[in-house]
């Protein structure tokens, strides 16, 4: 499925819902018609039996972030601050929020640049898998900005309050073994092999038990925000849901029987 042919939608039916940005002439820089069709794309998701969400890039970019070209209308067009400022909250903030709180799991599949706020529409999603050739920069200050697309609350989180001002302070660009090093990625795969290790990974997701890991998923995601009190009461109201669910039926059954337990997400 297309959605005005910057962003590509496959809902396949074994439950992986893909997403593809499809500006590789621009490195799938987050223009506004990316921007949209992501968005358009999870509208489609969230309505779907999808379990996992992927996101990727085309043409060997994942996402070379800010749009260049826009920015150079506006300088030229002398489009005022506060114009610029709704449209980056219109499309880029709205789609990382959106991102951040999605309730199906989503994992970023990142072979080639993810830089500015390519990178952070990465460290968005739940799980990043990375091949040889990826790359990761917060490079913001090599066009003359500060930081957005979330990049204050995300990297922090992630890599340290130390770590995330070395990263935006000097812009350097790195690859993707020292993002797993700081935990920006979960795991690095030959080039060659990267496709097959992704679909492996993402198999493990697709087969188990939805509604329990959706409700994991944003248990884990909530946890640093809460007191452990707080933690401990959302984890009891969310099992007081799956304890009523066919999937944890069957996987109590398929542990006594001592077999793969099929969980069919109801």
């Amino acid at each position: 499925m297309a959605l005005g042919d910057a962003v590509l939608l496959d809902l396949k039916a074994d439950g992986a819902a893909t997403i593809t940005l499809n500006q590789p002439d621009r490195r799938n820089a987050l223009s506004e018609e990316i921007s949209t069709g992501i968005s358009e794309a999870l509208d489609e998701i969230e309505g779907s039996d999808a379990r996992v969400v992927v996101l990727q890039g085309s043409g060997g970019s994942f996402s070379a972030g800010g749009d260049i070209e826009r920015m150079t209308e506006a300088i030229e067009d002398d489009v005022p601050a506060d114009d610029r400022v709704r449209r980056l909250e219109r499309s880029t903030n709205e789609l990382i929020g959106r991102l951040v709180e999605f309730p199906i799991p989503t994992v970023a599949l990142i072979d080639g640049a993810a830089v500015g706020a390519g990178a952070n529409l990465a460290i968005a999603c739940d799980i990043q898998l990375a091949s040889e050739d990826a790359a990761f920069g917060f490079v913001f200050r090599q066009v003359g900005l500060s930081v957005d697309a979330g990049t204050s609350y995300l990297l922090p989180r992630i890599v340290g309050e130390n770590v995330a001002k070395e990263l935006v302070l000097t812009g350097d660009i790195f690859g993707p073994e020292r993002a797993a090093d700081l935990g920006l990625v979960n795991h690095v795969y030959d080039a060659d092999e990267f496709d097959d290790r992704a679909d492996e990974f993402i198999a493990k997701i697709v087969s188990g038990p939805p509604i329990a890991l959706r409700h994991a998923n944003r248990l884990v995601g909530e946890g640093l925000n809460k007191s452990l009190e707080q933690a401990l009461t959302d984890e009891a109201v969310a099992q007081g849901i799956v304890f009523e669910t066919e999937d944890h039926a069957e996987g109590v059954s398929a542990f006594l029987e001592d077999r793969e337990p099929e969980f069919d997400g109801q």
